[in-house]
């Protein structure tokens, strides 16, 4: 049976006693993490957020404390009082082993039934079940510590935007559907029958017309939402940190968010983020490492090989060249050795995951070549590509010959896989980048028509404005993202701030006048009004959190996520409403059935 507090106060947290509180009388409250029954004695580790104490409950001190002790089991949440002991024997892996508390008095304040998992770092659920029990699941310290962290970062963002004059400014949850980009999440309306709201993907129109209406810098922590297929970085709703600016170009919002990363970095995680930071545009980045957020903590580069095979007997690279494909090699240097032939096929099933037809290799090794297209390579091919590669004894070079982009995605994901595997990335080596310059537009084969790479409203490069319409293919962007160990965390874009330019822009993507108008009206109209030179750029809280703590899944670090098929396995959302609120609402579900085949 629990107990009320009945007027008793907490004078300290769990993992906060020292030695320099003995012989005081403190009063603990937490959770029962592990109890050992001795007879006249009995320990219980006490845990609650800041770490674990040992209580000690001990007949010649309260034998009424003793006897209530038998009773209590693990996650029995209690309040003892009693007076800090100096510890016989010292656990030297907890902060407070130096001390025990000698138990006074008892409370036992909520009793628990055998849990579902257990509350321990080590503990080896799967994380289905963790997910269903998160409660239980936040209260293992290491999940705990990712929270923390989170609220570090966060605020810290936040202290660091408000003295340097930003603006914390909400904007509406509740929005227009959004024509581009990733699908809505879409909510009906009661009150105007057969219209919808959208759940934001992003404040992106709102920040801008904040611009519009002179708050001249603006910040927002909040939360956006698509409705995409998921990946183990990628959540339906994701916590955005947003910020614009006006009368900025490209190089103030840079500067400015170096300097915010730069103080996040070291207050949260002791890291000296040394700025400039490294700058690739994004022709170099997709050149050299197959990416546009390349992990540059390592080699391991894309190298062409178009020239040195062309007039190759070998049909598959021919063939590839004919076709204005790509040859590309990468130089797994001083490690070829470590990479059997049953290893480098797996290899080889790694980048036709990525739409590759084959990997072809090229090993050196003990003055030897060992080659999947020896009978292809001549003495002097041989050479040229040793040439290429910078290549020496014990390396090894891995070749695709495919479509450019084929080829680009295949070896991107392989020089990560190849350094994965080889164990050569060091989680605490933090590696920045910007990268610039990305192509304004990217063509949507299933649509037939160009889109906007990142969003209808970023500005191009003034020198190619009059590509627009002539030669989208080749337009670039006034965009930037900023890369860390080849994850994205954030991007951005200096925005279209010319009215008659946005015109262009939407006719350039096939809107019409009236399609503009009706989907985009109201912010058209805005900048008929005045509005600065704007840019800024949002970052992805989730995912600095998650590379900060160190983890490999972004549900670690968000408190109630989702499963990688969007649903919240503890609340079971989402699930089936009620037939009034359907009616309310007048909609009317028609069952369809789903094409398996």
């Amino acid at each position: 049976m629990g107990e009320a507090l009945n007027g008793l106060r907490r004078s300290h947290y769990c993992g906060d006693l020292r030695e320099a509180n003995i012989g005081e009388t403190v009063v603990l409250m937490g959770w029962v993490q592990k109890r050992r029954n001795l007879g006249s004695l009995i320990f219980v580790d006490l845990r609650d957020r800041t770490g674990i104490c040992q209580i000690v409950f001990d007949s010649a001190v309260s034998e009424e404390a003793l006897e209530k002790a038998v009773g209590i089991r693990n996650e029995y949440v209690i309040a003892v009082t009693g007076k800090v002991m100096k510890r016989e024997s010292v656990n030297p892996n907890l902060p407070t082993g130096q001390i025990e508390i000698f138990t006074e008095s008892l409370k036992i304040l909520c009793e628990s039934e055998v849990p579902a998992i257990h509350v321990d770092d080590n503990d080896e659920a799967n994380e289905r079940l963790r997910l269903k029990y998160r409660y239980l699941d936040l209260r293992k310290p290491k999940m705990q510590n990712f929270l923390f962290t989170r609220h570090k970062i966060a605020s810290s963002v936040r202290r660091f935007f408000d003295a340097n004059g930003f603006v914390d400014v909400e904007t509406p949850m509740l929005t227009k559907p959004t024509p581009e980009g990733a699908r809505d999440y879409l909510v009906p309306s009661r009150v105007n029958l057969g219209k919808f709201y959208a759940l934001p993907q992003s404040p992106q129109l709102f920040k801008q017309l904040l611009m519009v209406s002179g708050f001249d810098r603006y910040y927002q922590i909040t939360k956006c939402f698509r409705d995409e297929d998921l990946r183990a970085d990628r959540q339906p709703e994701f916590t955005q940190i947003d910020v614009e600016m006006s009368f900025v170009d490209e190089e103030d919002v840079r500067a400015i968010n170096e300097e915010m990363l730069k103080q996040v970095f070291k207050e949260v995680a002791d890291i000296d983020v040394a700025t400039p930071l490294m700058r690739l545009t994004y022709a170099e980045a997709m050149d050299r490492y197959g990416s546009d957020k390349p992990d540059v903590r390592f080699g391991f580069e894309l190298k062409s090989l178009n020239a040195i095979f062309e007039g190759t007997e070998f049909k598959v690279f021919s063939d590839t060249l004919a076709s204005n494909g790509d040859i590309k090699g990468i130089n797994i240097d001083g490690h070829g050795e470590k990479f059997s032939r049953k290893d480098i096929g797996k290899l080889e099933d790694f980048v036709k995951n990525y739409g590759a037809k084959g990997l072809a290799w090229i090993k050196f090794q003990g003055g030897e070549v060992q080659s999947s297209i020896n009978k292809f390579l001549s003495e002097t091919s041989i050479a040229q590509i040793k040439q290429v590669f910078g290549a020496n004894d014990g390396d090894m070079i891995l070749i695709v010959a495919d479509k450019p982009n084929v080829v680009y995605d295949a070896l991107g994901a392989l020089r990560c896989e190849v350094a994965k595997l080889l164990g050569i990335l060091d989680p605490k080596d933090y590696k920045f980048l910007w990268v610039t310059d990305f192509p304004l537009f990217e063509y949507d084969e299933e649509e037939n028509r160009y889109v906007a790479k990142h969003h209808p409203f970023t500005s191009p490069k003034d020198e190619d404005i009059d590509m627009l319409e002539s030669d989208p293919a080749n337009c670039r962007a006034k965009a930037y993202d900023i890369v860390l160990n080849g994850y994205e965390i954030g991007g951005g874009s200096i925005r279209i701030h010319n009215s008659k330019v946005q015109e262009r822009m939407f006719k350039a993507l096939g809107f019409t006048d009236e399609e503009a108008r009706e989907k985009f009206g109201f912010f058209i109209d805005a900048f008929k009004y005045g509005a600065p030179p704007h840019g800024g750029i949002a970052y992805g809280l989730d995912r600095v959190t998650m590379l900060i703590t160190g983890t490999d899944n972004i549900r670690d670090v968000i408190a109630f996520p989702k499963t990688q098929d969007a649903k919240c396995l503890m609340t079971n959302a989402p699930s089936v409403a009620e037939q009034k609120q359907l009616d309310e609402l007048y909609l009317t579900l028609t069952p369809i059935e789903k094409n398996n085949g």
